[in-house]
């Protein structure tokens, strides 16, 4: 596991993360967090899927300077995930991303948020941290209570 602190320039990061935290960002209401149906919700947004583009235009643009920092052959996905504040903080279950490759992190906000992993290892939600680990390890996400939403970036590659 690679933890890198300040990951973006922060002219770069500071521009992703305006205009993903903005209001006209198109969040898409998702049935479940760690799986289908799981009972939870979040609002995501897919950039990259089954490695082909899913958005174009400023959508997409807004991800060039992450993809060329991040080292990969091919993107498998790249997806925004936003959890709303809850009373308490509710950890979801514990799951991999893909068979193998590699996963990133990319934390958009400050909260009590975290991703919790299997082994113990805990990162709390600090803006323009990136996380980079291998995919087989498993991995829960949280909500947070101090701020009115969780957000993080999501990358699956090789």
């Amino acid at each position: 596991m690679i933890i890198h602190k300040n990951f973006l320039p922060k002219n770069v990061f500071d521009k992703l993360k305006d205009t993903i935290m903005s209001e006209y960002f198109p969040w898409y209401f998702t049935n479940g967090v760690s799986e289908p149906n799981d009972n939870f919700f979040q609002f995501t947004f897919s950039f990259i899927k089954d490695g082909k583009e899913q958005c174009w235009g400023e959508w997409l643009d807004i991800m060039v300077p992450v993809l060329e920092k991040i080292k990969h052959k091919k993107i498998n996905k790249v997806k925004v995930n936003l959890l709303t504040k809850t009373n308490k903080i509710i950890e979801h279950k514990y799951h991999t991303d893909q068979e193998k490759g590699t996963t990133g992190i990319l934390y958009l906000d400050n909260s009590n948020g975290y991703t919790l992993f299997k082994n113990g290892k805990k990162i709390i939600s600090e803006e323009n941290k990136y996380v980079e680990f291998d995919s087989t390890l498993e991995h829960k996400g949280s909500t947070c209570t101090d701020k009115m939403r969780r957000v993080v970036l999501n990358f699956n590659y090789e």
